[in-house]
């Protein structure tokens, strides 16, 4: 006689309990991988002595006097000079926030706690939304240099091909840029280079005399292997996705931005530090708890700054 098993399937003429066999699932729920929010550290310039709320504020900037390289006679009273008004600048206030609705039914029927996801995610939406606002700032910037390689040197976004990648030139023309114009470092003598990691991977690919590779192997050959960008051609360099990019070169190729900066690259004002808000519950039946966050703030590329 054959034999009769039970198991997990229904075969002809065996048995399979298949109700008792189910998916199973992790309750640990993951966040989604995440880019660490960072351009908005850009910002090193904010209202110190502010009269009073508004819903933009004016920075002004004194002028400096024309240099005195006459000489003086010594019974002569000289002439006084009048001091030049000062430069303006002014910052839009703009309201930002984001919001969501958890409903009570969904706390009680879901596998994992939804509540604490709800406010990392938040959370990392209003840190993200912020950096984004920023960005768009700085790539409204006029100083802009474009990389070459192609046929024809780009004069504009929609004129990049794929061919044109940045260099050790680049970064070198963009720092004298910078100290030509009186940009102030932001550490030490080194400007602060924010760039993508394929961006990065191009110019650490350079080869030839005065590449990066090239100096890296005689002047620094700790930093060669490890990938290590460090501090190069005047400026120290932080890799990040972060960076904007978009198929908005010639025939849809990839734009990356790249962005050079020293001290007062950007300026904001800030009427409400951004926070997460618990909202009342209002509905009829106390089933919809909301959750968000609120800003008040606004940036602007100032007009000193040199970012490139």
């Amino acid at each position: 006689m054959a034999n009769v098993y039970t198991g997990t399937a229904s075969i002809s003429g065996q048995t399979g309990i298949t109700n008792l066999v189910q998916t199973a699932y992790d309750r640990y729920v993951e966040m989604a991988l995440r880019s660490q929010p960072l351009i908005r550290d850009i910002v090193d310039k904010r209202p110190v002595q502010q009269a009073m709320p508004g819903s933009s504020v004016v920075f002004q900037i004194y002028s400096d006097l024309a240099q005195a390289t006459s000489t003086l006679t010594e019974n002569v009273d000289p002439d006084a000079v009048a001091l030049s008004n000062t430069s303006t600048v002014s910052v839009t206030l703009n309201e930002y926030g984001n919001a969501a609705l958890l409903t009570r039914k969904l706390g009680l029927f879901s596998l994992s706690d939804v509540d604490p996801a709800a406010a990392d995610i938040l959370a990392y939406n209003m840190a993200d939304s912020l950096d984004a606002v920023a960005m768009t700032t700085l790539r409204g910037g006029s100083n802009v240099l474009y990389a070459t390689g192609g046929a024809t040197d780009p004069t504009a976004t929609n004129e990049i091909a794929a061919e044109d990648t940045i260099t050790t030139a680049d970064i070198r023309k963009a720092v004298a840029k910078l100290r030509a114009g009186l940009a102030v470092p932001r550490m030490g003598s080194l400007y602060a280079c924010y760039i993508h990691p394929e961006v990065s991977h191009d110019l650490r690919a350079e080869t030839g005399s005065g590449g990066f590779q090239d100096l890296h192997k005689y002047d620094a050959s700790e930093n060669f292997w490890p990938g290590f960008i460090g501090t190069f051609e005047g400026a120290y360099f932080i890799e990040t996705p972060r960076m904007y990019n978009a198929t908005d070169g010639a025939s849809s190729a990839r734009a990356f931005r790249t962005v050079l900066v020293g001290k007062q690259a950007l300026a904001e004002a800030v009427a409400e530090e951004p926070h997460t808000v618990i909202g009342p519950v209002t509905d009829k039946l106390m089933r919809a708890r909301p959750i968000g966050y609120p800003l008040h703030c606004g940036a602007i590329t100032a007009p000193s700054d040199g970012n490139i």
